[in-house]
């Protein structure tokens, strides 16, 4: 009885147990420091021998960080599992925005990722290494900076997406830290529009996904970046549901983000 009790565990392990969540230190320039990124692997990745897997980075938002995503998203490992994905969980700093900053040189975070991270992780994972392969998402903060580095490098990203994101950073010139990146609003106003989603350059050629509540602050920034997009023809697709700025929206929306990177991945988008 406990053999085949046994027995049975090793099969769930093998065919249902999850992969692997490891924390690694990434030694960047442009940063000055090392940076912690959060890797999840599917169950598949270690018994795939050379199967190369999907990528999509994950950026969190204003004072989160690497281990934002999966403390607080409670079936991201499984999502991991069930779409056989990898994940990187990024730390972008308390409240980078996830620009380089032309004020704060330890800032730079745009280069540390497109130069520094993408490379490395592509060293050191089996990831499919090609735009086709590699996609990038976040919340608030996170979601600009998704946004922000798909559009700056299509050459690295074929899909991207957004969820509750701050599309648009001129309406909160006081607001999580801005000014500290790129200077006083009212000092600086081109480099705020310059640094912003809403004025980034959208082609038809990437695959995009934009999410936000109806109660969160930043539904009227999304609805203009939507109606820009309608406006100039970029095919994307725009939801809207009921939430507000908090996890309890973006437990759900991560989900609709795994299915839309998918269905990327798998040529169907």
């Amino acid at each position: 009885m406990k053999k085949s009790t046994l027995f049975f565990m090793l099969l769930f392990v093998q065919f249902f147990g999850f992969g692997a969540t490891d924390t690694i230190q990434v030694n960047s320039q442009f940063l000055k420091k090392k940076s912690p990124i959060v890797v999840v692997t599917p169950q598949a990745y270690t018994t795939s021998g050379d199967k190369h897997f999907p990528v999509i980075y994950f950026l969190h938002g204003y004072s989160g960080n690497h281990r934002s995503w999966v403390e607080s998203s409670p079936d991201f490992q499984q999502l991991v599992d069930q779409y056989q994905i990898i994940a990187v969980c990024v730390d972008g700093g308390y409240d980078s925005w996830y620009f380089d900053s032309p004020i704060e040189p330890t800032y730079q975070y745009e280069s540390y990722i497109s130069k520094e991270l993408i490379p490395f992780v592509d060293s050191k994972f089996k990831t499919k290494a090609e735009p086709n392969g590699r996609a990038i998402t976040g919340l608030s903060m996170g979601g600009h900076g998704a946004l922000y580095l798909g559009t700056r490098h299509p050459e690295l990203f074929g899909a991207m997406a957004s969820m509750s994101g701050g599309v648009d950073i001129a309406p909160f010139p006081n607001n999580w830290n801005i000014k500290s990146r790129l200077g006083k609003y009212e000092e600086n106003k081109a480099v705020w529009e310059k640094n912003a989603v809403i004025n980034q350059t959208f082609t038809p050629a990437q695959t995009i996904l934009i999410d936000c509540g109806i109660d969160d602050f930043f539904i009227g920034v999304n609805r203009a970046l939507h109606q820009k997009l309608m406006d100039n023809k970029i095919p994307h697709e725009y939801t809207e549901r009921p939430g507000a700025h908090n996890w309890k929206y973006w437990s759900v929306s991560v989900r609709n983000h795994f299915y839309f990177f998918n269905a990327f991945f798998s040529g169907k988008k």
